[in-house]
C-alpha cells in the first residue's frame, strides 16, 4: 500500500508515524512545501522569548529519523492538484520548478491552516511578519533582537504569547485589536480582566488599542516606519507581527471535489474520511464536532491535530477508530497569569440555543496560610433546563488550568451542576482549599438555577 500525506507538521507527521507502525510494509510519503517536518509550532513563541536558545529543540523528529524508520520525506514540494479519478497528485519542486505525477493508494490531507492576512500584508515591507511555520519564528526572533518597538495586529492566543515574549525581552509593544477586548474567544467579563492584568503587569511596555484596526503602514522602500489606525492614531514602529487569525487551508481539497462543512473546513466523518474514496483529512484543515453543542466547529489546535492524525492512520491502514469531537480546551499564559477554557462560553451557549446561566467567583487555589497561595477566577456555565454543565473559563496566578481540566472530563459525561457538587476532589493545604473553587462555583450556580 502506498500512503501519501500532504503536510508534515502535527497531523501529517502523526499520521505517517502511526501508519508505519500499524502497517510496516506500507510505503509512506510526506509531501510538504516547508523546509521542516514534525516540529512544535506551539513552542515558537517561547523560542522567541528566549526560554531556550536553540530552535532545533522544536524539531520533534528529524528528516533522517523519519527516513530511517522507512517514511519518505519530500520537503519544498508543493502539491498543486489532487486527481481522485486517477488516484494521483501533481507535485511541483519549489527549487527546480519541475513537475511530477505521484500515485497513491490512500491519500491523507493535512494541509493545516493559513494566515488570514489583512490587505496591508500585500506590501513590499520586509519587517512585517506572520507566525505560521518554523522559518517565521526564526525570522521574528532575529528581527526582535534589533527592534525597540514592535506592533502586534490581532489579540488572539498567539498574539498574547508574543506580547509575553517581547516584554520579556524589554521591547515596547503596541497591540491593535478590532474587538473591544483581546482574547475574544473568552466571555468579555473574563477577557477584560485578562487585558487589565497584561496592562498592569507589562513594566509599562505594552499599549493595547482595542476597538481599532490598522488602516495603513507607512515606510520607505523596504521597511515599515509608522502605523496608522482606523481611528487616526499614529505611531512609529520597528516591526509588525500580524496575528489576525487563520483559516483552514482547503483550496486544494475544494478543487478536487471534496465537500467542505458549514465552517469552511473539510467535512469528514468520525473516521476522518472525506466524501472521496480513499481520501482522508485531519488536523487544522478539517471541521470538528463540538461535543457539548453537537454542532460543527472549526477549532485549530495542535493537541487535536495529533489525535486526528492517529485516528486517520488507524483507518487508513485497515483498522477502525472514531474521533468523536472536541471541547475546545485551551490554556495559555501571560507571565504569571494562567488562562484556560473548555466547552462553551456563555455567549457560545446562548448562540447554540441553550438557556445559559453562569457564575463568576474568585477564590484562593490553596489554603490561605500556604506561602504559594494565589487567586483563581472561575466562570462556570450551565443550562437552566437540564442543569448540565456547558463550559468553564478560569484565569489566575494559581492553578487555573487544573480546574478547567477537571470540568473537561465532566463535559464528556454531560455532568450536571448537582453531580459536580458531589465530586470527590482531592484536598490538602498545598493543593486546594477544603472546598475547592469548582465546588463553590457549582453550589452558587445551583442556587441560581433554583
Amino acid at each position: 500500500m502506498k500512503i501519501i500525506i500532504i503536510g508534515g507538521v502535527a497531523a501529517g507527521a502523526k499520521t505517517a508515524a502511526k501508519a508505519k507502525r500499524m502497517l510496516p510494509d506500507a510505503e509512506v510519503h510526506i509531501y510538504t512545501k516547508d523546509n521542516y517536518v514534525s516540529y512544535s509550532a506551539c513552542g515558537m513563541p517561547y523560542y522567541i522569548a528566549g526560554d531556550f536558545r536553540d530552535w532545533h529543540m522544536l524539531l520533534i523528529r528529524s528528516i533522517e529519523e523519519f527516513e530511517k524508520s522507512g517514511i519518505h520525506i519530500h520537503i519544498r514540494q508543493l502539491v498543486t492538484k489532487i486527481l481522485p479519478a486517477d488516484k494521483k497528485i501533481t507535485v511541483k519542486d519549489i527549487d527546480s520548478e519541475q513537475w511530477q505525477f505521484v500515485e497513491y493508494d490512500k491519500l491523507v490531507i493535512a494541509t493545516g491552516a493559513v494566515a488570514l492576512n489583512p490587505p496591508f500584508m500585500e506590501s513590499r515591507y520586509t519587517n512585517v511578519f506572520t507566525l505560521r511555520n518554523l522559518d517565521d519564528g526564526i525570522a521574528i526572533k532575529n528581527a526582535m533582537d534589533k527592534a525597540k518597538h514592535i506592533t502586534i495586529v490581532g489579540g488572539g492566543y498567539i498574539a498574547v504569547e508574543l506580547v509575553e515574549a517581547f516584554v520579556k525581552n524589554k521591547k515596547k509593544v503596541t497591540l491593535v485589536e478590532k474587538a473591544p477586548f483581546i482574547l475574544s474567544m473568552f466571555d468579555e467579563d473574563i477577557s477584560s480582566v485578562i487585558q487589565d492584568y497584561i496592562l498592569e503587569n507589562s513594566d509599562s511596555l505594552v499599549k493595547i488599542l482595542s476597538g481599532d484596526t490598522v488602516a495603513e503602514l507607512v515606510g520607505d522602500e523596504n521597511s515599515v516606519k509608522d502605523v496608522i489606525t482606523s481611528k487616526g492614531y499614529g505611531f512609529e514602529t520597528d516591526m509588525v507581527v500580524v496575528s489576525t487569525g487563520v483559516r483552514p487551508a482547503v483550496d486544494l481539497a475544494k478543487e478536487a471535489g471534496i465537500i467542505l462543512g458549514q465552517t469552511g473546513a473539510i467535512k469528514v466523518n468520525s473516521r476522518m474520511e472525506t466524501n472521496l474514496p480513499d481520501v482522508y483529512a485531519c488536523g487544522d484543515c478539517v471541521e470538528k464536532i463540538n461535543m457539548v453543542s453537537n454542532l460543527p466547529v472549526w477549532i485549530p489546535l495542535g493537541s487535536t491535530a495529533n489525535k486526528e492524525g492517529r485516528v486517520a492512520a488507524i483507518n487508513v491502514t485497515g483498522g477502525v477508530e472514531d474521533f468523536e469531537g472536541v471541547l475546545g480546551s485551551t490554556v495559555l499564559r501571560y507571565r504569571d497569569l494562567n488562562i484556560s477554557r473548555t466547552g462553551l462560553t456563555e455567549k457560545e451557549a446562548v448562540q447554540a440555543g441553550f438557556d445559559a446561566v453562569s457564575v463568576v467567583i474568585t477564590k484562593r487555589d490553596k489554603a490561605g496560610y500556604m506561602p504559594e497561595v494565589k487567586n483563581v477566577t472561575l466562570k462556570l456555565v450551565a443550562d437552566r433546563r437540564s442543569h448540565r454543565i456547558l463550559g468553564a473559563q478560569a484565569i489566575g496566578c494559581g492553578d487555573a488550568d487544573k480546574r478547567v481540566n477537571t470540568v473537561s472530563i465532566g463535559l464528556l459525561q454531560s455532568i450536571t451542576v448537582e453531580e459536580l457538587i458531589d465530586a470527590d476532589l482531592t484536598y490538602a493545604p498545598p493543593f486546594s482549599t477544603s472546598i475547592d473553587i469548582l465546588i463553590s462555583a457549582a453550589q452558587i450556580l445551583k442556587s441560581k438555577l433554583g
